[in-house]
């Protein structure tokens, strides 16, 4: 078992842009809305028959923020009510200087939600229209002003890189410093958006006391999916004072479906490709003193060289340096997979490592040629179990177990954040 200072590299800040494919003016209805786990429609405003005149507004439209609104989070969403319940179908949102500001409704229509963080100190008017029971029209109007830059932000990042290809168990990894506290966790979770295509329903996950949120679908992603991810996080502010830092967005790929599952009965590891078998690979897992780890893994991180250095171990046994050929993280904790030719003699016979799974020289190039972080590793049978937030593991827990750990009720069938 190798040791490393942890990394992983996290996506910058966003940039506004069409990497996102989230920009767009608030008055087309014919754009997506931020949901997470599929795309669906905006409200479309009601139509009355052909020469019949729309009923006149009976009552101007309540907007939030409302008007003459001081020190507003830069995240600040316009809404509005509606007389009568009805339905808000345009929102025009301007600065100071007259541009306005791309955003769109979420599904719901309970808010509209900025393409981009607003700018600090900033003076904004929205104007808001709306749609009674009755097909008749309502307006309203606001103006409001940012607050200024905060002085305690949070730490965050974002496991995903804009153009890369990942395996089908990538999950969207959400990261927080220091960790969000759980009365917060809901708020910051209707500012994190994932949209899937082809659609397909998801959850967000909180694991390691709020450092962490992990979202998935209730199986492995489609081969060929488009991950498209804004962590819509400045401004937000949090019950301790501070505030989220900066928006950070990725638009990635998913790629074939490549699994590899481990067996410690018989030693051997298993790899299929798109559900064929393709290769059976002997293994050495851990020894009785450190054993593997049993669960659900994901390929974290790929180094084709590198040094395992446990000088700092407390049980001198287990200390070393060694330079390791193909190596593939699976765990923080140090689990690798990696060639380890010093273990040939016994992989598929005898477990020797330090909890590492073990393969030969030219098993360990054929597999590292093949595989994307983000490919599924699954061992079984050691007496060890893999510990929640040792990895990315959310694809260690039943969809059940899964979408318990999410902030906001997930509506029966698993249709997603109701957002």
């Amino acid at each position: 078992m190798g040791r490393f200072a942890r990394s992983g590299a996290m996506v910058g800040v966003l940039v506004l842009t069409a990497s996102l494919a989230l920009a767009g003016c608030g008055a087309d209805q014919k754009k997506p809305t931020f949901v997470s786990g599929s795309q669906q429609a905006e409200p479309s405003a009601s139509t009355t028959p052909a020469g019949t005149p729309p009923p006149v507004a009976t009552a101007p439209l309540r907007v939030s923020p409302a008007t003459g609104a001081q020190r507003r989070p830069v995240s600040t969403e316009i809404s509005a009510s509606v007389p009568g319940g009805g339905t808000v179908t345009k929102v025009v949102l301007t600065a100071a200087d007259g541009k306005p500001v791309a955003g769109r409704l979420r599904r719901d229509g309970s808010s509209w939600v900025p393409s981009a963080p607003l700018k600090y100190a900033t003076r904004y008017t929205a104007t808001v229209t709306g749609t009674g029971p009755d097909g008749s029209t309502h307006q309203g109007t606001s103006t409001f002003t940012t607050m200024a830059r905060p002085k305690s932000m949070i730490g965050s990042g974002l496991y995903l890189f804009s153009g890369r290809t990942y395996g089908v168990a990538m999950p969207v990894v959400a990261e927080f410093s220091p960790g969000i506290p759980k009365k917060d966790r809901a708020a910051v979770q209707r500012r994190m958006f994932v949209q899937t295509d082809p659609p397909q329903p998801g959850a967000w996950h909180w694991v390691s006391n709020g450092t962490q949120a992990y979202y998935r679908a209730p199986e492995y992603w489609k081969p060929g999916t488009t991950l498209t991810v804004r962590l819509a996080l400045a401004g937000v502010p949090l019950s301790n004072g501070r505030y989220g830092n900066v928006d950070r967005s990725a638009t990635a790929k998913i790629g074939r479906q490549f699994e590899m599952k481990v067996d410690n009965a018989n030693k051997r590891m298993t790899v299929y490709e798109n559900g064929a078998l393709i290769r059976t690979v002997p293994v050495s897992l851990g020894k009785k003193s450190t054993p593997s780890s049993s669960g659900t893994m994901v390929v974290m991180e790929k180094k084709e060289s590198t040094v395992f250095d446990t000088r700092d171990e407390a049980d001198p046994r287990n200390r070393y340096v060694t330079e390791i050929d193909f190596a593939q993280r699976l765990t923080w904790g140090g689990e690798y997979i990696h060639s380890a030719p010093w273990s040939e003699g016994v992989q598929g016979r005898r477990n020797v490592s330090h909890g590492c799974v073990n393969v030969s020289m030219a098993n360990g190039r054929w597999l590292f040629d093949r595989t994307l972080i983000g490919d599924p590793v699954t061992v079984r049978g050691t007496p060890r179990r893999l510990e929640a937030g040792n990895g990315w593991t959310a694809w260690n827990l039943s969809w059940s177990e899964f979408v318990a750990g999410s902030a906001i009720p997930v509506p029966d069938g698993g249709t997603g954040s109701p957002f």
